[in-house]
């Protein structure tokens, strides 16, 4: 199937879905803390979610996930279950977001460190948060998803890092995985090519070792097969005609990303 096109209306809906998923990872940041659990977490950003923006949180259920949030510590690449083993000083935490408002869908992810983390982890999130832009800053009509993920790939490997590439970012609007697959690596040029109406994920997920990774038992987490650190962040994009819009943008981010 091609990707969609979405229409000004459809637009707004995405526009709304992406600033609530926003809002839940600020408001759950403040209580990223050493003791806390990630199933406390988890029942946090639920009922915020639930209660607070009257949205629905899109992991709950879906093909069987069984929490409403995706959280995913140290060498946990993606897909992480919310469990009740607690968080410790020296961790870092990715809380991957998704909420459902008016049948469309907002989809985020962030970093968090928590308590006193390592220079190596604290280099390895900001690195994975430059390459999200990297990529984010190829988006335009014209360009082509090989352009999104070269950018993303020559840029982590450059800095002595690896991009998974097994798990990839989607099309994002009435359903939680859209058409197109967006992968984080890649040649200029190839694939897609980008038409304004478009709406999709970018969220490269970055291993400070090698890139390989494994599938546990529980047949949702995903770790690096080396057991060192991974990280990722995530924004829902818009294609505009001038562009991209980011429509995942939290209150403590430049439009225009880090300088």
């Amino acid at each position: 199937m091609p990707a969609i096109i979405k229409t000004p209306a459809e637009i707004d809906k995405m526009r709304v879905a992406g600033r609530l998923a926003a809002e839940v990872l600020e408001m759950i940041g403040p209580h990223v803390q050493p003791g806390v659990t990630t199933d406390e977490l988890d029942a946090l950003c639920h009922d915020y979610i639930v209660n607070t923006q009257q949205a629905i949180p899109a992991p709950l259920n879906y093909r069987g996930f069984p929490k409403s949030i995706c959280t995913s510590v140290n060498q946990q690449v993606c897909h992480g279950i919310p469990a009740n083993k607690r968080l410790k000083s020296g961790d870092i935490i990715n809380i991957d977001i998704t909420v459902i408002k008016d049948g469309y869908h907002g989809d985020t992810s962030q970093m968090f460190f928590v308590g006193d983390v390592q220079p190596h982890a604290t280099r390895l999130c900001q690195l994975t948060y430059q390459a999200l832009w990297q990529g984010i800053r190829k988006v335009r009509p014209g360009a082509t998803l090989g352009d999104i993920g070269h950018s993303i790939q020559h840029f982590v490997e450059s800095n002595h890092c690896s991009v998974v590439r097994e798990y990839c970012g989607h099309g994002i609007g009435r359903d939680f995985h859209e058409e197109p697959q967006v992968v984080h690596y890649g040649k200029p040029g190839d694939g897609l090519v980008l038409e304004a109406g478009m709406c999709f994920t970018i969220e490269p997920m970055v291993n400070l070792g090698k890139r390989h990774v494994k599938l546990l038992k529980d047949g949702w987490t995903v770790i690096t097969k080396d057991g060192r650190l991974s990280a990722q962040y995530e924004h829902s994009i818009l294609v505009t005609e001038q562009g991209y819009e980011i429509l995942t943008l939290r209150r403590d981010e430049q439009p225009d990303g880090p300088l």
